[in-house]
C-alpha cells in the first residue's frame, strides 16, 4: 500500500490542494481519522429531521428512537452505494447520504393527516421519480447545466448557514452563561484555523477532529456536558430495523408535493456531486460525469425506497462533506466502507449514538458554520467556471432573490397553493427552480460545454 501523498493512483488532474485523490489508497490511520470527521460533520444533520418531526407530531419515545436508528442505517447504506459504485448504482465519489431536510414540510402535513403510515407511504410512492429520471440525465444537460448546479450549491451553503448559528446561540447547558456558546464556537474555529495554518499534513487531516475535541473538552471542564444520568439507559443495546413497522397509506392530494420535492432533491444532489467531482479533480462535464450523476441519483432513490420500507424518511446526498474534503485534502472514495460501518454501528447501538449527540450544539454549530461556508464557496467556484456574463449574473441574482427572499415571508407564502408553498418555503427548491427556468427561457443559449462529446 503506497501511503505517499503523491500516490500515483491520483489522476493528473488532481488539484494541488488534494493530498489523496479519488482512487488513492489511504493509510489506515489517516482513513479512520478522516472518516470520523465526515461522520461528525453529518451525523447530527441526519438525525435532526426525525427529531424535529417527532417533536412536532408528538411521536412516542420508542418511535422516535426507531426513526433515528433507521436514519443512520439508511445513511450507511446510501454512503456505501455512493462510494463503492456497484454496477450502475452510485456516483463513485466520496459522498455521504443523510436524511433530507427538504421533505420536512410535506412530511409534517402527511403526519398530521395520517400519521407515520401516510408519511412512509408517500415517501415510498414518490421515490421512483428519481429512479425514473436518472437514466435520462445526460439528455437533460440543457436543463441541469453547470450554471443551475452552481446556483443550487451556493444556495445550499447560504441557506444552511443560519441553522449552524442556531446551534451556537442556543443555551449550552443549564446555568451556563449566555456567552458560553459563542466562546466554544470561537475555540473550535480557532483550533481549526491553526490546524490549517500549520504546514504539516497531519494537522490538515485532523483539523475537524481537533476543533471538535477542543470544544468538547472545554465544555466538559466547564461542566457544560450532559451527565451520564441524562442519557437513556433504558434504551436497548441493539436496535434492528423492522419491515413496514407502521404499515403504509396513500393520499393523492399529498402525493404531488412529495414527487416535486424528490425532483428538487435530485437537483440538489446533482449540485452536491458536481461540487464533489470538482474538488476531486474530475471534469464536471462530459459522458463520464453524467454517468456519475446518474449512478448517484439511482443510489439516492434506492436508499429512499429502502428507508421507507423499514420505517425511515427520504435520504439525499449531503453537501457539508465537500467542506471536509476541502479541509482535509482527502477525496478518496476508499473511505466509503469505513464511513458506512461507523454510521451502521451508530444506528445499531443507540447508546453509542447518544454519546455522539451529547457533543454541545455550539461545537457542532461552529463546525457546521465553516463547512456550510465552504459549500457556498464551492458554488461560487462552479459559477466562476461558467463565466459571469450579463445573462448569467441576472439569472444568479433572481435565483438568489427567490431562494433567500421568499422564505423570509412566511405569511405571504401561506396565500399560495400548497404545491407552490412547499416549493418556495425551501430556499434551495425555489431558487433552484428559478435558475432552471430562467436558464431555459432567457435569450441566449443555456450554458453547456462546447466541447462536450456527448452533445
Amino acid at each position: 500500500m503506497d501511503s505517499h501523498p503523491t500516490d500515483p493512483a491520483t489522476s493528473p488532474a488532481t488539484p494541488p490542494a488534494l493530498i489523496y485523490g479519488l482512487e488513492a489508497r489511504v493509510p489506515a490511520s489517516v482513513a479512520w481519522v478522516v472518516s470520523l470527521q465526515h461522520v461528525a460533520a453529518m451525523v447530527v444533520g441526519t438525525i435532526t429531521p426525525p427529531l424535529i418531526l417527532a417533536g412536532i407530531l408528538k411521536f412516542s419515545a420508542a418511535d422516535t428512537a426507531a426513526f433515528v436508528s433507521i436514519a443512520l442505517l439508511a445513511s450507511a447504506l446510501g454512503t456505501l452505494l455512493q462510494t463503492t459504485r456497484p454496477g450502475p448504482v452510485g456516483s463513485g465519489l466520496l459522498s455521504v447520504t443523510g436524511t433530507s431536510f427538504s421533505f420536512l414540510q410535506p412530511l409534517v402535513a402527511a403526519g398530521q393527516a395520517g400519521g407515520p403510515a401516510l408519511m412512509l407511504g408517500l415517501s415510498l410512492a414518490a421515490a421512483p421519480v428519481q429512479l425514473a429520471l436518472a437514466p435520462f440525465l445526460p439528455r437533460l444537460r440543457q436543463v441541469f447545466t453547470p450554471l443551475v448546479c452552481g446556483v443550487v450549491v451556493l444556495l445550499i451553503g447560504l441557506t444552511l448557514i443560519p441553522s449552524a448559528l442556531f446551534g451556537i446561540v442556543a443555551p449550552v447547558a443549564p446555568g451556563a452563561p449566555a456567552w458560553a456558546g459563542g466562546a466554544l464556537a470561537a475555540l473550535v474555529i480557532g483550533v481549526l484555523l491553526v490546524a490549517q495554518a500549520i504546514p504539516r499534513t497531519w494537522a490538515r487531516l485532523g483539523g475537524v477532529l481537533f476543533g471538535m475535541g477542543a470544544g468538547t473538552v472545554a465544555a466538559a471542564l466547564a461542566g457544560w456536558l450532559p451527565t451520564p444520568a441524562a442519557t437513556n439507559t433504558a434504551a436497548p443495546w441493539i436496535a434492528l430495523p423492522h419491515w413496514l413497522p407502521h404499515g403504509l397509506a396513500f393520499d393523492w392530494a399529498l402525493f404531488l408535493p412529495f414527487a416535486f420535492i424528490y425532483l428538487v432533491s435530485l437537483l440538489e444532489a446533482m449540485g452536491d456531486m458536481t461540487a464533489t467531482a470538482q474538488l476531486s479533480g474530475l471534469p464536471t462535464e462530459g459522458p463520464e460525469h453524467w454517468r456519475r450523476l446518474r449512478g448517484g441519483i439511482l443510489a439516492d432513490g434506492l436508499t429512499s425506497l429502502t428507508s421507507a420500507l423499514f420505517g425511515g424518511f427520504p435520504s439525499t446526498t449531503y453537501a457539508q462533506n465537500n467542506g471536509v474534503i476541502q479541509i482535509t485534502g482527502v477525496a478518496s472514495r476508499r473511505l466509503g466502507p469505513i464511513m458506512a460501518a461507523i454510521l451502521a454501528l451508530l444506528g445499531l447501538f443507540p447508546l453509542v449514538g447518544q454519546l455522539v449527540t451529547a457533543i454541545p450544539p455550539a461545537v457542532i454549530g461552529a463546525l457546521a458554520l465553516v463547512l456550510f461556508g465552504l459549500v457556498a464557496a464551492s458554488g461560487l467556484r462552479l459559477l466562476a467556471g461558467v463565466g459571469l456574463t450579463q445573462r448569467t449574473c441576472l439569472i444568479v441574482a433572481l435565483s438568489l432573490a427567490a431562494g433567500l427572499g421568499l422564505p423570509s415571508q412566511p405569511e405571504w407564502l401561506k396565500t399560495l397553493p400548497d404545491i407552490l408553498r412547499s416549493v418556495f418555503e425551501s430556499g434551495i427548491a425555489g431558487g433552484g427552480l428559478v435558475a432552471l427556468t430562467l436558464n431555459l427561457v432567457l435569450p441566449g443559449a443555456p450554458l453547456t460545454s462546447q466541447t462536450d462529446p456527448a452533445r
